[in-house]
C-alpha cells in the first residue's frame, strides 16, 4: 500500500486534490463545525459538562487559596502572584486539550487499526486527528483559567500596559504550542509501543499541576526537568517574572523572559517532525 507513505513523501498521482494551505484550512474547519455541531445536539449535556470541567478546577484552586489563607505567602510569593501562574498554565491547557483531542485518544487508533483509514486520504494525518474531535466543553476549564487570572491581576499593583498584555498572550499562545506537542509526542510513541505510556500524563496533567507555582520552590533537578526537557517554565515562570518586575532567583535574563514563551512553538515543530517519522514507520496492523 504505498498509499500508507503519504507523508513519507509519497506522490498520490492518482487522486489530484487542491492541496494547499487555504483548501487544508478551509477542510479543517469543516471538521471542526462538524465536531461542534455534534457536541451541541445535547446542549444540555454540553452546559452539564462544561459546568463539570469549571467546578473541577475550581476547587483546585479553592485548595490552593487555603494555602495561602493558613501560611500567607509561598517564599515570598503571594496569592495574586500565583493565581497568574494558575491562569495562564491553565487557559494554555484548555485549549490545547480541546484542539488536540484526536491525539490524546490516538494510541487506541493505532490498536484498531482505524489509522489505516486515516492515511488512506489524499490530507494531512495532522489535519485530520486536529479536526476529528474539537472539545468544546473545555470551554469551562480555559473560562475558569481567565477568572483566576483576572482576580490575581486585580489584586496586584501592576500596569497592565501594552506589552504585558502582549506578553501574557505570547505566553499563553506557547502554553497552547507546547501542550498540543507534548499530546503529539504522546501519539507518536504509539507507532512504537501501541498501548497508551501513562508516564506521558504525569508531563501534561502532572505539567498542569507543577506549574501552578513557581519552579523555585522545586528541588534543583525537579526545576531542570521543566525548564529544559518539557520547557514548562518558559510559557509562565519566566514570562511572569517580566511583567512583575521580579528578580529571577535562576539569573534569567529580561530578554530571554520576555521571548523565552517562543520555546513552546519550537516544541510543536520540533514535535510534528518526529510524528512524520512515526507515521513513516507505521506498518498498519494488517486487518
Amino acid at each position: 500500500m504505498t498509499i500508507l507513505a503519504v507523508e513519507g513523501g509519497a506522490k498520490l498521482d492518482a487522486l489530484p486534490v487542491r492541496n494547499s494551505a487555504a483548501n487544508s484550512l478551509k477542510v479543517y474547519f469543516r471538521l471542526v463545525l462538524s465536531s461542534l455541531k455534534s457536541q451541541l445536539q445535547y446542549r444540555a449535556s454540553f452546559a452539564l459538562m462544561a459546568l463539570g470541567q469549571f467546578m473541577t478546577t475550581i476547587i483546585e484552586f479553592i485548595a490552593i487559596w487555603a494555602l495561602f489563607d493558613r501560611f500567607g505567602n509561598l517564599q515570598g510569593w503571594t496569592i495574586g502572584e500565583v493565581s497568574l501562574f494558575y491562569g495562564i498554565i491553565h487557559c494554555s491547557f484548555a485549549v490545547a486539550e480541546a484542539f488536540s483531542r484526536g491525539f490524546d485518544v490516538f494510541p487506541g487508533m493505532v490498536k484498531s487499526g482505524a489509522f489505516d483509514t486515516v492515511l488512506t486520504r489524499p490530507r494531512s494525518t495532522v489535519l485530520q486527528l486536529l479536526g476529528a474531535e474539537f472539545q468544546l466543553m473545555r470551554i469551562g476549564r480555559f473560562l475558569q483559567g481567565v477568572l483566576i487570572f483576572y482576580i490575581g491581576a486585580s489584586r496586584l499593583s501592576v500596569d497592565w500596559n501594552a506589552w504585558r498584555i502582549a506578553l501574557v498572550l505570547f505566553a499563553a499562545l506557547g502554553g497552547v504550542c507546547l501542550f498540543s506537542g507534548l499530546f503529539v509526542l504522546f501519539a507518536t510513541a504509539a507507532f512504537w509501543t501501541t498501548e497508551a505510556l501513562e508516564i506521558f500524563n504525569t508531563m501534561t496533567y502532572g505539567g498542569v499541576e507543577a506549574s501552578q507555582f513557581p519552579m523555585t520552590i522545586y528541588k534543583p533537578w525537579f526545576r531542570v526537568f521543566f525548564t529544559v526537557v518539557v520547557p514548562l517554565a518558559t510559557i509562565n515562570y519566566f514570562p511572569l517574572h517580566a511583567i512583575l518586575g521580579r528578580t529571577d532567583p535562576l539569573q534569567s535574563g529580561f530578554e530571554f523572559q520576555c521571548f523565552s514563551p517562543a520555546i513552546g512553538i519550537v516544541f510543536l515543530l520540533v514535535a510534528l517532525q518526529v510524528w512524520k517519522l512515526g507515521v513513516r514507520r507505521y506498518c498498519s496492523t494488517g486487518s
